[in-house]
């Protein structure tokens, strides 16, 4: 897919894809990996964004665990899966960020606990086929890109975006000038 020659990937399904923040809002997505210390950086520069443009942005986040690198990798992006059946995407989705080095099967469970999901659902849902489909769905349309080829991979309004992920730079490429 290509946006005015830029190549782009492909577009939110809201009934599918994990987003937050207004339909109007520039759409931020980012391929990440829970153990990707980089991946975690960017989240935590595009939350500073959400802060700062509040409903002028939105944000996405797609799996793309790099298992040859972070074995834990796989199970934490089922974790999240296995929330979101729960209503508990986001939720998880922090925790596993913030605990980054503790993603083993107990943290997962403890995580879970924390967050009063049902665990023993939750356990039978993290290690099912439809979690590994749904990761495996975001890793596909990730390489389809041609562009997702690491973590964190960010595209802007479905464009990739090739520069910085700090804030000031991701509030710049989406036009909304710098922020503090």
């Amino acid at each position: 897919m290509t946006t005015h020659g830029a190549t782009a990937v492909e577009a939110l399904d809201e009934a599918v894809d994990h987003v937050r923040g207004p339909s109007a809002g520039r759409l931020i997505l980012e391929y990440g990996d829970y153990e990707c210390p980089y991946a975690r950086a960017a989240y935590r520069q595009i939350q500073r964004v959400e802060r700062q443009v509040g409903e002028g942005v939105r944000f996405a986040f797609r799996h793309f665990p790099l298992t040859a690198i972070h074995p834990h990798a796989l199970a934490a992006s089922a974790a999240a899966e296995a929330a979101a059946l729960q209503d508990g995407f986001w939720q998880m989705h922090e925790l596993l960020f913030r605990g980054q080095t503790a993603l083993e099967d107990e943290d997962l469970r403890r995580y879970a606990a924390e967050l009063d999901l049902d665990v023993a659902l939750f356990e039978r849902d993290r290690t099912s086929a439809a979690a590994l489909r749904r990761v495996g769905r975001d890793v596909e349309s990730g390489l389809a890109s041609g562009q997702v080829t690491g973590t964190p991979t960010l595209f802007i309004d479905g464009v990739v975006h090739r520069g910085g992920y700090d804030a000031a730079q991701l509030s710049e490429a989406m036009g909304l000038g710098a922020t503090a």
